[in-house]
């Protein structure tokens, strides 16, 4: 029996995927084995979103190697997608695949294995304008499970690359989703993440079916699904209807991720973001109109080019006003091949990573400021896993909908379940709480 080893970098949408392509190898006989270990194929899955995403696969690629000089060397992700050639030229890859046509890897590897000719299969990704069904029935973790809704982004922010490793958006067959969500439930998951690479922007590409209307059907087709979660949506796909629905929904959490990258509106112009402060306030409000425990969580660019104290001010002061509940704070970095990276007013290192601190300051007190207003609460969690900082301990750490990490004394059996928790002493990054009981079926929910 041949075995396969896998390494994912980069985001959700990656680790979703390298689940469905070890979904095609064992159905074709394959045993999944550590990346440190021997194997007869390793199968690494590159991240391209900065210089750095490449450095790091090519590391990690040169390592399979090392490992096992004898293994079928197969390189797929954005990496792959944008630098191919870059890739071949590395002594000893054999297979690269982008971010499209993954299904064939099976039969590429069989060609491989008879011609011994390495195989280079990207293709033009623009040209791509159909989804590509990759199924994940079960996940190798047990307790979140992510579902792909749709590939790629038409946006072209000038920071960005992704749109030339994805392509332009393509939404997931809504009955396809529907059908993976029920399958996932099965399985034994309570809470499912709506994932992609533009999630909000599901149905742009249909005939009269939006991500409102796919969120109802979710809910009202998928039996036995606690929690509904949607991994990132940009302020304008926001609609009055998608809020509607969260308002009214049982499932979908109390937490939406939005990523604001700058507060200042000249800043946003020049990372070509098509949305101004106001505009997004005015979502913000029309929001916590709807859901005022609601949590939103976002990401935030430092030192765009350009980018003046008065400007990193304007970002600073919006975030404090709107009181995020926690920030994803990153400093620019130059990605070749963007308009950003050619752009003349690089912001100094020193300044960046100075700015960097003080938002992380600032989402250090909004973060504990937050969770703050559900001491005392009883909420639910679903425990996902041992107390990463003291995994010698009976504690284990899971998320409460609207996205507080809370930690509890119990056992192992609690992982994976829905469990009410009292919130004992409300902090940041951790909540502690104590164990009030698991809940059984569906009707004993939190309404």
């Amino acid at each position: 029996m041949s075995s396969v080893a896998f390494h994912t970098l980069g985001c959700k949408v990656n680790h979703y995927e390298t689940e469905a392509i070890w979904q095609l190898f064992k159905e074709n006989g394959y045993d999944r084995t550590d990346f440190e270990k021997q194997s007869d194929v390793y199968v690494i899955n590159t991240c391209t979103v900065t210089n750095t995403g490449d450095k790091k696969s090519r590391q990690v690629i040169r390592r399979a190697i090392r490992q096992n000089p004898d293994a079928v060397i197969c390189v797929t992700g954005c990496y792959a997608q944008t630098s191919p050639a870059e890739i071949m030229a590395i002594p000893g890859v054999d297979i690269v695949v982008g971010t499209q046509e993954r299904t064939k890897m099976l039969d590429y590897i069989e060609q491989y294995k008879t011609e011994r000719q390495p195989i280079n299969a990207v293709g033009n990704i623009m040209k791509n304008r159909v989804y590509e069904e990759l199924d994940v029935p079960a996940f190798t973790d047990r307790t979140r499970a992510s579902l792909k809704i749709q590939e790629g982004c038409n946006n072209f922010c000038t920071f960005c690359i992704i749109p030339w490793a994805r392509g332009l958006m393509r939404s997931r067959d809504p009955e396809e989703v529907v059908h993976q969500a029920q399958q996932l439930v099965d399985a034994g998951y309570l809470e499912i993440v709506l994932t992609g690479i533009h999630t909000g922007g599901y149905g742009e590409d249909l005939k009269d079916y939006n991500l409102a209307q796919l969120l109802r059907d979710i809910e009202s087709k998928v039996k036995g699904l606690k929690r509904l979660r949607i991994s990132s949506i940009e302020a304008s796909q926001l609609t009055d209807e998608v809020i509607d629905v969260l308002r009214d929904s049982n499932i979908v959490v109390r937490h939406l991720h939005i990523p604001i990258q700058s507060g200042s509106n000249t800043v946003l112009k020049r990372m070509r973001r098509k949305y101004t402060m106001e505009f997004f306030a005015n979502r913000l409000d029309r929001l916590r109109e709807a859901l005022p425990d609601l949590a939103i969580t976002s990401d935030v660019i430092v030192g765009f080019p350009g980018e003046t104290e008065e400007e990193f001010m304007e970002t600073f002061n919006f975030i404090r006003d709107q009181k995020f509940s926690e920030l994803h704070v990153f400093p620019y970095s130059k990605r070749t091949g963007t308009p950003a990276a050619r752009m003349d007013n690089q912001v100094d290192e020193e300044i960046k990573n100075e700015r960097v601190h003080r938002l992380i300051t600032l989402n250090d007190q909004l973060a504990a400021q937050y969770a703050s207003r559900f001491e005392g609460e009883v909420l639910e969690i679903i425990p996902e896993e041992k107390y990463k900082l003291d995994p010698d301990t009976n504690l284990y750490e899971g998320y409460t909908d609207n996205y507080l990490k809370v930690v509890i004394p119990g056992t192992e059996d609690l992982i994976g379940k829905l469990v009410r928790v009292k919130i004992t002493k409300a902090g940041y990054p951790y909540n502690e709480g104590q164990f009030v009981r698991v809940l059984e079926n569906a009707e004993e929910q939190l309404v």
